[in-house]
């Protein structure tokens, strides 16, 4: 286990017990000594005297997390990295619904490759990160971009299944590339993405073209540097969680879902059952699929870093017999395609000394 994981649980384990006597609220004196440890926790004890309007929100969301882990339920709530923003705070820097950028396209390209067709037989559990074909949990800090994250994701998992390499590949090149129709910071579209990294021919690597998470001008000698291809995208055949296991069993799939609730944002593990509607604001990625306890569940990788949810991940409830699935995550599905490998770039071999020298 990592020792950030270690971390993280035995802050839950200090500072989110649930009061002896139940519900009993918790004093002033108490509160703040927990707030001062979350904050030099989170690296945010900069000041001798902590912001008060942080610390009532902060407050009111430890009581809402004591309420909410007082009972049974097969999922906890803890003092995440959005425990001091207040839910209206954490929907408009984190989701990117100014722009409400999840309206369906007039033309989704669903696909008949992953109908579910009797006779199916699907593993009854897959994990994508278990065979390396998924990046560590990136962040992407207060900027809308989810959906620039989660079309890469799925680039980068597609390309170490079909290549055997797992390739960190650039979000900033989508963010300021992909203006078309994507706006940047302020939202996007998976499909519009795929579109745009097909008519480019390819996508730049993080590592030459970093993420910055602010919205700047396309590099154009990066965007040129086409490291890895696409041959196409698909929708997954919405409203159907047949559908969307089948495509999970072959490839990570990006997906929308409604993002917004308290309870969400305060999410800290197991499987998430609670209240979300389908106004889907968020863009994530589902790799792969489980059970725990007789709860189905989906394992989505979110692009908040790893100081939220089970190390970047939440697991979300599979099976709930509802169109939509849970917070709307079979409404919009989609997927690269890739068969071919990538461009081989052309060898170049290093100067010598004499080389430099004579063409001075």
């Amino acid at each position: 286990m990592k020792f950030s994981s270690l971390l993280n649980i035995l802050f839950s384990f200090l500072f989110l017990a649930i009061p002896t006597s139940a519900l009993a609220p918790r004093t002033n004196a108490e509160v703040m000594g927990i707030y001062q440890k979350w904050l030099a926790h989170h690296g945010k004890a900069r000041n001798a005297l902590p912001d008060q309007k942080r610390f009532e929100i902060f407050k009111d969301n430890l009581r809402f997390i004591d309420e909410h882990n007082s009972v049974d339920r097969p999922y906890k709530l803890g003092l995440n990295k959005f425990a001091d923003l207040s839910n209206e705070e954490y929907k408009e820097k984190f989701l990117g619904t100014r722009a409400s950028p999840y309206k369906s396209p007039v033309d989704r390209k669903v696909n008949n490759r992953y109908w579910p067709r009797p006779g199916d037989r699907l593993p009854k559990a897959v994990d994508w990160r278990k065979v390396g074909a998924v990046n560590h949990v990136k962040d992407q800090g207060q900027c809308g971009s989810c959906w620039a994250f989660s079309t890469v994701a799925t680039i980068e998992a597609i390309n170490q299944i079909v290549t055997g390499n797992l390739t960190s590949l650039s979000e900033q090149e989508l963010v300021d590339c992909d203006r078309a129709v994507d706006q940047g910071c302020n939202g996007g579209l998976m499909d519009n993405a795929f579109q745009f990294i097909l008519e480019n021919g390819g996508l730049d690597t993080e590592e030459d073209y970093p993420y910055k998470g602010v919205d700047g001008q396309c590099d154009l000698n990066r965007k040129n540097k086409k490291v890895v291809t696409i041959d196409g995208y698909e929708d997954v055949l919405p409203y159907s969680e047949r559908a969307l296991k089948k495509a999970v069993a072959h490839q990570p799939v990006s997906v929308a879902i409604e993002a917004g609730g308290r309870a969400l944002q305060l999410y800290q593990s197991g499987v998430f059952t609670g209240h979300c509607g389908t106004k889907v604001d968020h863009a994530v990625v589902v790799v792969g699929y489980g059970t725990e306890n007789g709860t189905d569940y989906w394992i989505v990788r979110n692009s908040w870093g790893n100081g939220w949810g089970e190390e970047g991940y939440i697991r979300m409830h599979r099976n709930i017999h509802r169109l939509t699935g849970k917070c709307g995550i079979v409404m919009q599905p989609s997927y690269p395609v890739k068969y071919s490998q990538n461009p081989i770039k052309p060898f170049r071999a290093p100067q010598t000394d004499q080389a430099k020298v004579s063409s001075i």
